[in-house]
């Protein structure tokens, strides 16, 4: 019953699904549970993938054989999901853009970081971030439906869990005094991150199994290198992470799952 709270003050956390009344006096809230919490990072994405599958597999078999079915589905897939997150990953993606680009000095990054509105780097990244997404999953269901169902599965979990070895190797630099993420990345047991690792673990299967060891290898190493020089970024600049970097982390690695996938299709060749 613990963990169902956690899960679903996860849930609450990262998500629009609404958790109220009852149902949210039974989870109840503390900054204990809220770190606790982080553990489900990774389920969350279960939900994301959940709703990414069935609108971009439903949309694209229906429109199918219209050549342009597999970018209309992407689309109206990214929708969907960005309506159920409230586009929070996002969110963390353009304020990073726009802290990181707008000044090399730490702390004047960390100040434009606060600010709510975007600026010309977080537009920008936000415009590629999606242009790379959407071409991405395109070129994955233009191969074929299971190919982009698998890498949607694969990279709305995996991606989820990244940021949380962020949280284990790195310093919390943002606004402690002000951030909502403070309690939720302040610091992880290892116990958690084998909880969030057991998360990803069916999804990654799933895609073994659909696509076999390239795609999936690909994928996976993809994801973990863009993550990985997130990281190496956000600690050579800030020295630490705030929780805007989670969430680009998460958008980053995303993507790079996609890439990683679509680069193995290319390599099995036009047949494969």
């Amino acid at each position: 019953m613990q963990a169902l709270r956690h899960y679903l003050l996860a849930v609450q956390f990262f998500t629009r699904i609404p958790v109220t009344g009852r149902l949210a006096a039974w989870v109840g809230y503390s900054p204990a549970m809220l770190r606790a919490s982080n553990a489900h990072f990774p389920g969350v994405g279960w939900l994301v993938a959940g709703v990414a599958v069935g609108v971009q597999g439903m949309l694209q078999w229906a429109l199918a054989p219209t050549p342009l079915a597999p970018l209309v589905a992407a689309v109206l897939g990214t929708v969907a999901t960005v309506l159920l997150t409230g586009g929070f990953h996002e969110d963390g993606l353009a304020d990073v853009a726009d802290g990181l680009g707008g000044s090399l000095d730490r702390e004047r990054a960390l100040d434009i970081m606060k600010d709510s509105r975007i600026g010309a780097f977080g537009a920008m990244a936000l415009v590629l971030a999606l242009l790379a997404k959407l071409s991405l999953l395109a070129l994955l269901g233009a191969h074929s439906l299971t190919a982009v169902l698998a890498a949607l599965g694969g990279a709305h979990v995996l991606s989820r869990f990244w940021p949380l070895l962020l949280v284990r190797s790195m310093a919390h630099v943002g606004d402690t005094a002000r951030s909502k993420s403070k309690p939720l990345a302040d610091q992880i047991t290892g116990r958690a991150l084998a909880a969030a690792f057991l998360w990803c673990f069916l999804p990654l299967a799933l895609v073994w199994q659909a696509q076999g060891a390239l795609f999936s290898g690909a994928a996976i190493t993809c994801s973990a290198l863009a993550a990985g020089w997130m990281g190496r970024w956000f600690a050579r600049r800030l020295q630490g992470f705030t929780g805007d970097c989670l969430g680009a982390t998460q958008q980053i690695s995303e993507i790079g799952f996609y890439l990683g996938a679509a680069l193995s299709l290319g390599a099995l060749g036009p047949g494969a």
